[in-house]
């Protein structure tokens, strides 16, 4: 610290501050005095013993030091360029494990291109033909076709079929879906099963027909954990964006469990500000690791709105993602009885949940006798939300998965049942019968 209380700028050749760029002061004489001679002399040979005291001790502390560190421990020499880092430790892992982007001294990540190359090779881009129905002036019907756009990523593999996750609403009501590669190959894929409800859809392509070098390119896509992403994680989307191809924009996790209604249906989603455009449905959106968190599913649009896009959490996905895979439509001999009398059940939707405290689901007023339902130990009153790993909130829900559910099969029936006026859930295993 400075203690002089003049200008420095302004300080002569003789150090001293002169008020005035005119004006300079002499240099001053010291009066020959004994005394304040000895004073001096015994000042100097003072701060002598000081110095010569101080480096003594600190070569005798440094000796101590040397003498009694432990073997393993390392002196770190301290280069000019602080962000310099030595990226040869870095261990040995697998060829298909996505190493994060390194930042040092907890700089922000700025660059994704490494965890993009990476992730790339599982998306791809689905273009749609429909055919739309219009009348002209005169009431004739005309029939002309549409062309659509989306995405979608590569998430397993059985044999010859390859299995493509996108939204329902990219391949609902199409009569041709086409899926493009990341190197730009070209395949006919068909629609396995797609659920409205969580706007899901898995696609099959024949890996058969498909080149060796289209087979070599791309992979299959690494799934993350959506359960335990924080609020301003970077978040990367990546999708067919207005049908151009393959792009990414970059932002964050703007917050979680967002309740929203789409086409009349309440999703859980998570919002995030980055870009969600036409043609990025049904792509992954990324953390830094290269992982998806969350399928793209929606942008809020509206005047005063910037920067809300929205993507199913993968976690909650999954279950269901599961189900449209090994689904197989069944006849109805085939199709699995549980037991409940649908005509009596009634749907306990959002209104009747927050007028009465009770939960959002199916509740059950009559049991068959004698049915699986009833030898598992579901009652009157009690109230059905799930079915396996899968949320049910409706009859149509419930229908919906019977449709698939083989006789003989044990499923786990999730009830909430009222216990001293507090409603607790509770798991029913199940083993489905043949129809009476």
């Amino acid at each position: 610290m400075n203690n002089n209380l003049y200008d420095q700028n302004n300080v002569n050749d003789n150090g001293y501050n002169n008020p005035s760029p005119y004006t300079i002061y002499p240099t001053p004489k010291l009066k020959d005095n004994k005394k304040g001679r000895k004073k001096i002399a015994k000042s100097i040979q003072f701060i002598a013993s000081a110095i010569i005291f101080g480096i003594i001790a600190g070569a005798a502390f440094q000796g101590y030091n040397y003498l009694s560190r432990p073997n393993n421990e390392v002196n770190i020499d301290v280069k000019e360029d602080k962000h310099q880092y030595d990226m040869d430790d870095v261990s040995s892992v697998d060829d298909n494990q996505v190493l994060p982007i390194n930042s040092t001294n907890g700089a922000i990540v700025t660059d994704v291109s490494e965890v993009v190359a990476n992730v790339m090779p599982s998306i791809v881009a689905i273009k749609s033909t429909s055919t739309v129905t219009t009348y002209d002036f005169f009431g004739r019907k005309l029939n002309r076709s549409a062309q659509g756009n989306g995405s979608g990523f590569i998430i397993g593999q059985n044999g010859s079929d390859l299995y493509i996750v996108t939204n329902n609403h990219v391949i609902e009501d199409v009569d041709y879906v086409e899926v493009v590669f990341a190197d730009d190959a070209t395949a006919e894929a068909t629609v396995k099963n797609a659920d409205p409800k969580t706007d899901l859809a898995v696609l099959i392509v024949n890996a058969n027909k498909l080149s060796e070098e289209t087979l070599s390119s791309i992979k299959v896509a690494s799934l993350g954990d959506s359960d335990n992403i924080k609020v301003g994680e970077m978040a990367i989307a990546i999708g067919n964006a207005l049908g151009y191809g393959q792009s990414i924009t970059v932002g964050y996790i703007s917050a979680l469990d967002r309740e929203i209604t789409v086409d009349g249906i309440k999703m859980t989603l998570l919002q995030t500000d980055a870009a969600i455009n036409p043609g990025n449905s049904g792509g992954a959106l990324i953390n830094i690791a290269g992982e998806v968190i969350g399928i793209n599913t929606v942008k809020y649009a509206a005047e005063e709105v910037e920067g809300m896009g929205y993507a199913i959490p993968i976690s909650s996905a999954i279950p269901m993602i599961n189900e449209l895979i090994n689904r197989e439509l069944l006849n109805e001999s085939e199709r699995g009885f549980l037991g409940i009398n649908l005509t009596t059940a009634r749907n306990v939707t959002e209104v009747f949940s927050q007028s009465f405290n009770m939960p959002v689901g199916i509740f059950v007023n009559d049991v068959v006798e004698d049915s699986p339902a009833e030898k598992a130990g579901l009652k009157q009153g009690n109230i059905i939300v799930g079915f396996n790993d899968m949320k049910v909130e409706t009859i149509e829900d419930l229908l919906n998965i019977l449709t698939y559910s083989r006789a003989g099969e044990e499923i786990t029936l999730v009830v909430k049942v009222l216990e001293n006026g507090e409603y607790i859930e509770k798991e029913l295993k199940v083993t489905l019968s043949h129809r009476p």
